[in-house]
């Protein structure tokens, strides 16, 4: 165990943690709402410091960010546990668990760093569950892997607060961030969580020149009335048209037995959004229109993918369209 960052001590052997908005204030051998940060006699320890539940060298377009060294592969982990409840989460497997629950290797920030370099992977990805709640780990990982030339990358739901992210925002590289509805009565009675807090750290992401890609997961019945979709397009679009936004479909999962995700409600947001957004995308359905990029501009492509592969990317000697010499933002690596 390692003693956690951010939080203070109270009274009667309590702590109040200070990593994400929960604030949770915990008892002696109490957890925190994540389940993976305990009071021990008035100390807060986090129990997965460099404690790994699954590792994989994945295409970097899985996470998804398909403008971020497209046809690369990274070194991708992850542990237990997460600071939101989704009843729909699709690896609920490790993040809805206690460490205690299932099997954890432990791993040095050594080995990792020599795993990527070993097999060619552009850097390290935190992902497969909240990365956030990992943070003492992450942040030193991060750190090491820098002086190595290796890219950081964060698959995320984004709740964390915003001093702990302003501390470890330096050395990341690209996020994915799940923004799972425009609503805050979602968050709220779905997630546990809260919108707002989300929508900071998207904000301050950019405003800090990570390079950012949104998901929202569209479900069944909860977020797929049109209204909201268009209000989801107007908050991105507001930000930055350039940002790449990523619909992906729904499956039945965990608690969760809505059907799966029509693709007459998929293919609206779809067009909706190119009508405010430069980049748009379709996940988890077999669409090659809706997974290639193209140009803003001329509206030629750029680049066409086949699941996870780059059949063809005309962006990997520069990010200028080769039709009409368009600039394309947002967009790093060859």
């Amino acid at each position: 165990m390692k003693e956690a960052l951010y939080y203070q001590k109270l009274e009667n052997q309590k702590v109040l943690c200070l990593l994400c908005p929960h604030h949770c204030i915990i008892s002696p051998n109490k957890r925190g709402f994540c389940g993976v940060r305990e009071n021990i006699e008035g100390v807060l320890y986090t129990l997965i410091y460099g404690k790994t539940s699954s590792i994989a060298l994945d295409p970097i377009e899985k996470k998804p960010l398909y403008h971020f060294y497209p046809g690369s592969s990274i070194l991708s982990l992850g542990t237990v546990g997460c600071n939101f409840k989704c009843p729909f989460c699709q690896n609920w497997s490790i993040s809805q668990v206690f460490p205690e629950e299932i099997p954890l290797e432990k791993i040095e920030k050594e080995t990792l760093v020599n795993l990527a370099l070993k097999n060619n992977s552009i850097g390290i990805s935190y992902t497969y569950n909240e990365p956030f709640i990992w943070y003492e780990f992450v942040l030193e990982v991060s750190k090491f892997a820098k002086n190595y030339g290796l890219k950081n990358v964060l698959v995320t739901n984004g709740y964390v607060e915003e001093e702990p992210f302003l501390e470890i925002a330096p050395y990341i590289d690209a996020m994915n961030i799940d923004i799972k509805s425009i609503k805050e009565d979602f968050y709220n009675k779905l997630c546990k969580g809260s919108l707002k807090n989300v929508q900071r750290i998207i904000e301050l992401a950019y405003s800090k020149g990570i390079h950012i890609e949104l998901t929202n997961l569209i479900i069944t019945g909860y977020n797929d009335k049109k209204e909201e979709i268009l209000e989801l397009i107007e908050y991105v679009a507001s930000i930055d048209p350039n940002i790449p936004l990523h619909f992906t479909r729904y499956f039945p999962a965990y608690n969760f037995t809505n059907p799966p995700t029509s693709l007459e409600i998929l293919k609206f947001a779809y067009k909706e959004a190119q009508k405010k957004l430069n980049f748009v995308y379709i996940g988890n359905i077999w669409d090659p229109e809706s997974s290639t990029t193209y140009c803003p501009s001329c509206k030629k492509e750029l680049i066409i993918r086949e699941g996870y592969h780059i059949r063809k990317n005309l962006l990997k000697v520069s990010n200028i369209c080769p039709y009409c010499g368009f600039k394309i933002s947002n967009y790093v690596g060859g």
